[in-house]
């Protein structure tokens, strides 16, 4: 006859053990990157502003020039303004961040990335549109914005209904 004392293996038990593991190993990987976006302010006041020159102005301090090194991409006709998908590519060198204006939504400034040195600068998205209007994209390079903009035409929905 045997008896034993203790734990006993159980799936349970090896389950528990296994994830433990995984979850200690996690502690060594680098996360600088998520830390140091952490740190980056909000942008709060240019998320309020209506206008779009104002959210320009607030957000960066200056104005963009057109660049046709900045494709932006986006639908001509979306029948859908409450899910309107877009995306930013560009070749210009040390982007910075990169921003998207919609001009006749509620407020002008719908999205703002922070891009990493060493990033490949694209960025996608799905944006609300009140209505038909222009959308533009800029891109902050080398301390200098570069825009790209489109007319976009919004059949059904969007943010105004």
């Amino acid at each position: 006859m045997t008896t034993t004392t203790g734990l006993r293996p159980t799936r349970r038990l090896i389950l528990q053990g296994a994830a433990s593991v995984a979850l200690l190993g996690l502690g060594n990987l680098p996360f600088a990157p998520a830390r140091s976006a952490a740190n980056d302010k909000y942008p709060e006041e240019a998320f309020k502003q209506k206008n779009e020159a104002d959210a320009i102005k607030t957000l960066y301090g200056k104005t963009a020039e057109p660049s046709d090194k900045v494709k932006l991409d986006a639908p001509e006709i979306a029948e859908n303004g409450g899910v309107v998908p877009i995306s930013v590519t560009t070749s210009l060198d040390k982007v910075t961040s990169i921003s998207f204006f919609v001009a006749e939504n509620p407020f002008a400034l719908a999205a703002s990335y922070k891009i990493s040195n060493g990033t490949i600068p694209a960025v996608a998205n799905r944006l609300k549109m009140a209505k038909t209007t222009k959308l533009t994209a800029i891109v902050e390079a080398d301390g200098k914005l570069y825009s790209a903009t489109k007319e976009v035409k919004v059949t059904v929905g969007g943010c105004g209904g």
